[in-house]
């Protein structure tokens, strides 16, 4: 009996250790954290140094290194987890039924908010190199969590629209650009800064604004409406004032939509219900009724696309912008990954299929990031040659770096094995977000549309975008040859819509190959001219040509703690 006792109780001490030697830690990955993001990412501080004046340089790279220190802390991280694992919740009425209308947000999502606008992420305009600066460090703070980029663009993008008329653009551009960050709904006039939300979509439209029924009534006071209808989608409806398209008598008219009348009442703004989305949980995307809400006229009757489009076009730039980032995160993780992971005798990185593999997504992420910037410092220099650059050069990034996105990030995920399929690992957070900024602002097809729409109509368009890309003629061989195939499309009319995708591709590839051979790397520009325009490339990443220098891309791509 005593022996059987004593093999009873040893039994689960034996357990016990048997559990604790089957579970020593080896081979695993140290997290990506505790760095400067700003400071780890070649292309993108190389992007900066190019594009801002050298009087500005150090105090720009000191405030993005402060950036992104923060953007690579623990306590960031863990707030962009926090934000996606709890998402907003609706509140319709208070305790006593009153209609309220207010959405709910962890306050990590508060924090993430308030240190972005702290850090300027909404004021680009009228700052010496202010969009370089915001674009870079929107980049940066957005590789943290997504989510809460959405307010910070569309409240940044909204002072081109306001400017049409000059009386609201005083009154509200400060509110916009303040660096302060106040939650809450109250009178926009006794908050320190706000932020701006927009609402086209709707469920019979899509991106057919044109089949927009929201009406808008005038009322006795100039430049006042009541409108009434129903958008389909309104992302961050907590925000403190919204552009609106809706029909006046004549015609799509843009208006001005506060969540909070000067008087301190509520405006009509009903919240249906949020959406339930495949990513980008952390925001609030809704859908709202209009019903008698009051809105001040942007612009004149009948022109609220032209109002609203300076808007469209700074998000959509904002999308290029947001996939770059989701891109740089996703191939910063792979590349740490393969640094620190042994498989096969030997660091992954060093396996020659894994370093073409990480070179490969190297390549698209400094493509990326390389063409944003590019565009931003476009807008800084605000010439007529470079807004006509911006007009072909906007929507073509949009296209081709958002549908980028989501294969590369994918294909980065894969790189971290069943790892990375684990929510733990923060890359199926970023696969999730991928696909959304191809979507947002126009999809594919609509950016390649407008493509078609500004070459036809806008000549001056296409010579600079020619003007651009010639600046590397002669450099590399394979580029000279994909120009003279773009303009041999380009003189093809027949067909023309339905190969619209296929030519604003090439239109993309062509203005990011003429940007990397005058500005990176030697082995970066042959590499992405070899597979991206030479031919030499298969149908995925990993499948460059194996001759180039592909350890000196991966080793540019890695991000040192």
């Amino acid at each position: 009996m005593a022996v059987r006792v004593f093999h009873l109780l040893a039994a689960p001490l034996y357990r016990i250790g048997m559990a604790a030697t089957t579970h020593t830690v080896t081979n695993q990955v140290p997290p990506l954290v505790g760095y400067d993001v700003f400071a780890a990412d070649r292309a993108l501080s190389e992007a900066v140094e190019r594009h801002i004046a050298p009087e500005l340089l150090d105090e720009v790279r000191g405030e993005l290194s402060e950036l992104g220190s923060a953007a690579g802390s623990a306590q960031v991280q863990e707030w962009g987890a926090l934000a996606n694992e709890n998402p907003p919740k609706l509140r319709t009425h208070d305790r006593y039924g009153n209609r309220i209308d207010e959405v709910d947000f962890h306050p990590a999502w508060h924090r993430l908010l308030g240190h972005a606008v702290g850090a300027g992420l909404v004021n680009a305009w009228g700052r010496p190199g202010g969009h370089v600066r915001r674009a870079a460090g929107f980049l940066v703070w957005t590789q943290a969590e997504a989510g809460h980029g959405c307010p910070l663009s569309m409240t940044h993008a909204a002072v081109p629209a306001l400017r049409t008329d000059p009386g609201l653009a005083a009154e509200w551009e400060p509110r916009l650009t303040s660096h302060v960050y106040e939650a809450g709904l109250r009178p926009a006039a006794l908050k320190p800064g706000v932020l701006f939300g927009m609402g086209m979509t709707e469920k019979q439209g899509g991106s057919d604004v044109r089949a927009i029924t929201t009406s808008a009534v005038p009322l006795d006071v100039e430049g006042e409406y009541l409108l009434t209808g129903h958008k389909w989608f309104c992302s961050a409806p907590m925000s403190d004032g919204f552009l609106v398209l809706a029909q006046a008598p004549g015609g799509l008219t843009c208006f001005l939509v506060p969540r909070v009348l000067p008087d301190g009442t509520r405006n009509v703004f009903a919240i249906q219900r949020l959406k339930d989305k495949l990513g980008n949980r952390s925001n609030a995307s809704s859908e709202v009724e209009f019903d008698g809400t009051w809105g001040r006229r942007v612009g004149e009757e009948g022109r609220g696309v032209r109002t609203i489009i300076e808007m469209v076009a700074a998000t959509r730039l904002d999308c290029a912008t947001g996939s770059a980032a989701l891109m740089r995160q996703a191939v910063a993780q792979a590349v740490h990954h393969a640094a620190y992971r042994s498989a096969f005798g030997g660091p992954l990185i060093d396996k020659p299929l894994m370093r073409n593999v990480l070179a490969d997504l190297a390549l698209e992420s400094e493509a990326a990031t390389t063409l944003a910037l590019r565009c931003a410092a476009a807008y800084d220099a605000d010439t007529d040659e470079e807004r006509a650059f911006l007009r072909l050069a906007v929507p073509a990034a949009k296209y081709w770096v958002t549908k980028r996105c989501t294969p590369m990030v994918g294909e980065a995920l894969e790189c971290l094995g069943g790892n990375g399929y684990v929510e733990e690992s923060g890359m199926p957070r970023l696969l999730r977000e991928a696909p959304l900024n191809s979507i947002w602002e126009g999809s594919g097809n609509v950016q390649a549309l407008d493509v078609l729409r500004a070459l036809q109509r806008e000549p001056q368009a296409l010579n600079a975008f020619l003007t651009e890309v010639g600046k590397a003629r002669g450099a590399d061989h394979r580029l000279d040859n994909a120009v003279k195939d773009l303009l041999t499309e380009l003189a093809d009319l027949d067909g023309i819509e339905a190969r619209a995708r296929r030519l604003v591709e090439r239109m993309a590839l062509v203005l990011q190959g003429s940007l990397l051979v005058r500005w990176a790397p030697a082995e970066v520009a042959d590499a992405f001219c070899a597979s991206r325009l030479g031919g030499d490339w298969g149908t995925a990443f990993g499948t460059l040509p194996h001759s180039l220098d592909l350890r000196a891309v991966v080793e540019r791509a890695r991000a040192e703690v």
